[in-house]
């Protein structure tokens, strides 16, 4: 697995560092969203700025995408494999449960292209959906 983690980052242009190596595994096992304070929790050891910097840097490279779910946190997720991260073909909907405060990824559910008016560029699109997830909906 570390081989393959390896490879993937060099591929997106990332040296494979260690850490990386850590963030990248921990962020392939959640089921959810992550917020930075999550990884900090996880990463007892290490320092905010570094943890930091790593989201960054996954971001800037298309390794992670962030998601403005209204709950004043930013979240971060792994893209897909196939994932340019390009606001007309690779965005999809993210739903955010209003009982659990948990986030996910419904990369199943694109969002469609928008055909905005002349003289307008998109530079990002979020849409969520908010309710009760799955889990909640059965208690």
């Amino acid at each position: 697995m570390i081989k393959d983690v390896d490879n993937l980052l060099e591929q997106k242009k990332i040296r494979p560092t260690a850490m990386r190596i850590l963030i990248f595994k921990f962020l392939k096992v959640q089921k959810v969203a992550t917020s930075l304070t999550d990884i900090e929790n996880a990463f007892d050891k290490s320092e905010r700025t570094t943890l930091y910097r790593t989201l960054k840097t996954f971001e800037e490279h298309g390794v992670v995408h962030t998601i403005d779910d209204g709950s004043g946190v930013t979240k971060y997720a792994l893209c897909e494999d196939n994932c340019q991260c390009d606001v007309e073909t690779d965005l999809h909907l993210h739903f955010h449960c209003n009982h659990c405060n948990e986030t996910v990824c419904l990369t199943n559910h694109k969002i469609p292209q928008i055909n905005l008016p002349e003289g307008y560029l998109a530079e990002d699109v979020n849409l969520v959906v908010k309710g009760v997830c799955d889990k909640c909906n059965l208690l």
